[in-house]
């Protein structure tokens, strides 16, 4: 099986790093023309040059009215959407504040349906196009230490039904990847908040995922590329037949023998 997405356009938000970084690497080797989204402008250049092929970038803060508009005016059309913005971080349930659930959401899932609702349109129209969510497993496994953050990836696998059916019947898919627990400097980070003491990373790992994430058959963190594979699968003319789904790419974390 080989993805070609040669002559097709793709943005990637929240592309300086990570799983998104990762999720443009594999569209522009497959042939697409890359736009990559954050807030820092110097890692979005240097991110934008160690990529294969045409790569572009617009820097800001999706979460705004301005940030938003600026990316709209600068991309205005596209035939691959990857929305993966997103934050995590712990907290505890009942200490987490309107304002901390209000930026969750307006980061997580907004961004998202601002996005979805400017480009799906245009999509239907040419009877061609990919719009992806990445979600995760703490959709469906709302972890206790960052409920906040479950249940905006929650809600995205609604969001995703929801356009796939506004979508239904005009050649465009619309799909969430759901993403196990991956190796980023984010998750890093908070392994190590999560793992007391300075072990070294292997063994830390280790505790953590024995201790924090005990269900997955993997018994590792997943490489952003392992997602990215997924998502550049779901992107490409070959997944024609899946929309409206939920794919997992949680390494067996998720108990259950649907997707």
């Amino acid at each position: 099986m080989r993805i070609d997405l040669t002559g097709k356009s793709a943005l990637v938000t929240g592309s300086s790093q990570g799983i998104g970084l990762a999720v443009a690497a594999g569209l522009a080797g497959a042939g697409a023309r890359v736009v990559l989204t954050g807030r820092d402008a110097g890692r979005l250049e240097e991110a934008a040059a160690g990529l294969p092929g045409e790569v572009t970038w617009v820097a800001g803060d999706l979460t705004t009215d301005a940030g938003h508009a600026a990316l709209i005016e600068a991309v205005p059309a596209v035939d691959v959407l990857v929305n993966n913005l997103g934050i995590f971080g712990s907290a505890d349930p009942l200490a987490i504040s309107d304002d901390e659930w209000r930026r969750y959401f307006d980061t997580n899932v907004l961004t998202a349906v601002r996005l979805t609702r400017h480009h799906l349109p245009a999509m239907t129209a040419n009877g061609w196009g990919r719009v992806l969510y990445v979600s995760s497993d703490s959709a469906v496994v709302t972890p206790a230490e960052m409920i906040h953050y479950g249940v905006t990836k929650t809600a995205l696998l609604g969001v995703h039904r929801g356009f796939a059916k506004a979508a239904a019947g005009t050649g465009v898919t619309v799909n969430s990847v759901l993403a196990g627990p991956t190796r980023t400097g984010g998750v890093e980070d908070f392994v190590r908040e999560l793992v007391p003491g300075d072990l070294p990373w292997e063994e830390a790992q280790r505790r953590f995922m024995a201790e924090f994430r005990p269900q997955s058959l993997l018994q590792r963190l997943i490489e952003p590329e392992e997602i990215a594979n997924m998502v550049c699968y779901l992107a490409s003319p070959l997944a024609s037949a899946t929309t409206g789904a939920a794919v997992r790419v949680d390494g067996g974390y998720v108990d259950a023998i649907l997707p």
